[in-house]
């Protein structure tokens, strides 16, 4: 049986621009029928922990811009994160796992990040997985 080709995104950022575009070439890949795994460091498993992946916020350089951006995107009705991560699970393989260490340096609740994530992994396992992939992003 072949397997799939891996298709990896490092996910650091937690503003809704890079969260989209994980969110998007994720989504994209999946329907593809590669195997994606994002892996959620820092930023993005702050945010998530705090509830927040679907807040659309931008970094301060493109804060001119970021209230007819918010305007466009509703006007567009484009889907929330969530959603997207959600879509991406029924249209392929497509996992969400939160480095384990990004945990304790945020500073968040396990529990908080651990019902909205497939797996919480060390370093270890996920480099061990992650190898040999197609694909790898750091976005």
């Amino acid at each position: 049986m072949k397997t799939k080709p891996r298709f990896v995104i490092f996910a650091h950022n937690g503003t809704y621009d890079k969260l989209h575009q994980v969110a998007t070439i994720g989504l994209t890949a999946a329907a593809m029928g590669k195997d994606v795994i994002v892996v959620l460091l820092f930023w993005t498993i702050k945010k998530l922990a705090e509830g927040r992946i679907d807040a659309v916020d931008f970094p301060p350089e493109y804060k001119k811009s970021a209230e007819e951006i918010g305007r466009l995107l509703k006007e567009k009705k484009v889907p929330r994160i969530s959603e997207m991560f959600k879509e991406a699970r029924t249209v392929g393989q497509f996992r969400l796992i939160a480095c384990s260490a990004g945990l304790e340096y945020m500073g968040v609740d396990s529990a908080a990040v651990a019902k909205n994530v497939d797996e919480v992994m060390g370093l270890p396992a996920i480099i061990s997985l992650t190898a040999g992939a197609e694909t790898t992003l750091f976005i």
